[in-house]
């Protein structure tokens, strides 16, 4: 088990992510009765293209897993959390989390966001010491349950 930056500029390494995150998110889809979600309708050079920091979890260097985030100055909005179907139910996600978490010290408060009736995903989340501060309507038929923790500043 490796977990490493990604680095997407490499061609069949954003392919790879691009499989999983479909697989990944096909999964969430049929959950929460949405197929619209952003990531399941972006091309592959929307996802080589976009903003966010990506770190992989890699067994037997395959791509099993990843997470990604944004960084605001204290902030960290997890933006992506996938774990190809094959792999469910080994700890990826709990690993992911714990890495990104673990990455910046100067990180005060993570956002994360998930379909309202993604259960794993929710509990996850609570698990770790998040909060459900709301649950909205991002877009007609797509239900959100918003997530936020909150820790101290490392000295």
């Amino acid at each position: 088990m490796i977990i490493k930056k990604l680095e997407l500029q490499n061609n069949s390494l954003v392919r790879e992510l691009f499989e999983l995150q479909k697989a990944s998110y096909l999964v969430e889809a049929n959950l929460i009765h949405f197929f619209e979600i952003p990531p399941l309708v972006e091309t592959i050079d929307d996802l080589r293209n976009c903003e966010e920091t990506f770190f992989g979890y890699f067994e037997d260097d395959i791509l099993a897993g990843a997470i990604s985030f944004t960084i605001e100055g204290e902030e960290m909005k997890i933006c992506r959390l996938v774990v190809h179907p094959k792999h469910f139910k080994k700890g990826i996600a709990q690993k992911l989390l714990a890495i990104i978490e673990e990455n910046d010290p100067k990180i005060t408060v993570y956002k994360v966001s998930t379909g309202k009736d993604n259960l794993p995903a929710k509990n996850l989340y609570l698990k770790n010491g998040y909060r459900l501060i709301n649950e909205v309507e991002a877009a007609p038929g797509l239900f959100l349950s918003n997530f936020k923790k909150s820790r101290s500043p490392a000295l």
